[in-house]
């Protein structure tokens, strides 16, 4: 398993389209901040966060999910993985590391960026702004990092690129939580549920990110989200050992 870890790594960190990617990306936020730099000021870091982060879920998170999750499919590579005597559930759980090591580092030098680029402008953020940048980082970070383990069980279970790579999408642009949300709001589902909207996943990382930035304690939404990505990470590995490989 560590070995497989290893290989994962040293591929993505090979992917040229990767840092193209993200390279176009970083190119589009630099010259949108120059662009507002008549009117940009010590804070704009801040409400640039609050603007565009949520949109990192999908742009960040999509091409993650993608060639962490479904490049193994579409390469066929999943069948020489067990073959060589990987078991499915190391598949699963190394996927998982993965996924939180590669958005962790990713998510986390997006601040750093973002800050630079105000550098640059005249506009360095204060400390304690980029704090709360970082903070929103960890947010968006949160989602990207569940809306993968979730859609990992619709990868391993129907063993479709695409259908992995939509079930994502609808995931991390919050279709399916205003879906469910709105089931929720039902009178009839509301009285006999009441609250459970509070304990969706959206809910439980905005009560993580509130509970930071007021000084309150974060221990139960933390809890509730490592309950939610460690049963969605079951349910994978259970959908991936009932299905056959296709070769």
């Amino acid at each position: 398993m560590f070995n497989y870890l290893l290989g994962e790594i040293y591929r993505m960190l090979r992917k040229k389209s990767m840092y193209i990617y993200f390279g176009c990306f970083a190119a589009g936020y630099a010259l949108l901040a120059f662009i507002r730099s008549p009117d940009a000021n010590g804070g704009s870091i801040l409400s640039d966060a609050e603007n565009l982060f949520m949109l990192l879920t999908t742009i960040v998170g999509g091409y993650l999910f993608a060639a962490l999750y479904t490049d193994d499919l579409s390469s066929r590579n999943l069948s020489s993985l067990i073959g060589f005597g990987m078991s499915k559930t190391k598949i699963v759980l190394s996927k998982l590391i993965l996924a939180a090591l590669f958005g962790g580092a990713i998510f986390g030098l997006i601040p750093l960026y973002m800050s630079g680029v105000y550098v640059l402008l005249g506009h360095p953020p204060t400390a304690a702004i980029l704090g709360s940048v970082y903070v929103y980082a960890l947010y968006t970070f949160m989602i990207a990092f569940a809306c993968a383990a979730v859609s990992a069980i619709v990868v391993y279970g129907l063993q479709r690129t695409t259908l992995g790579i939509v079930a994502y999408l609808l995931l991390s642009l919050g279709v399916v939580n205003q879906l469910i949300s709105l089931f929720l709001s039902w009178d009839v589902v509301h009285n006999l549920l009441p609250g459970l909207g509070s304990h969706l996943m959206f809910a439980i990382s905005g009560r993580v990110m509130t509970g930071i930035m007021s000084g309150e304690g974060v221990w139960t939404p933390s809890a509730e989200y490592v309950i939610y990505v460690t049963v969605a990470s079951i349910l994978a590995a259970l959908a991936f050992r009932k299905k056959e490989l296709e070769f």
